[in-house]
């Protein structure tokens, strides 16, 4: 199984609308996706790793597919429409990195 990370790095006076990623567009990747999208996890940026710093990233989601030529099938015919929503959420360009899930959750 493979996890795509799609990373929103967490900088002073950007915009992050996590109602609208939650509730709009993180449901529309999985609608375009379909079977080739396992499941997806959405994190909310809420502090860094030292008391009183903050997050690395404002927000993020977790794309689970069997393998890379699996997500690339279900997302790439709509990357488009998927990628031209990011305005509505954020003006902010992620960070995307593709990972092998060597232990997951049982």
């Amino acid at each position: 199984m493979i996890k795509v990370s799609v990373m929103y790095p967490n900088q002073a006076g950007a915009r992050f609308d996590h109602d609208y990623y939650r509730d709009q567009h993180m449901p529309l990747v999985q609608a375009r996706m379909g079977d080739s999208c396992r499941y997806y996890t959405i994190d909310k940026g809420l502090a860094g790793g030292l008391p009183g710093t903050p997050a690395t990233y404002v927000g993020m989601c977790h794309i689970f597919c069997d393998s890379v030529e699996t997500f690339q099938a279900g997302f790439g015919p709509h990357a488009k429409e998927i990628m031209d929503d990011i305005p509505n959420y954020t003006d902010l360009s992620p960070a995307i990195q593709i990972s092998e899930v060597v232990v997951g959750h049982p």
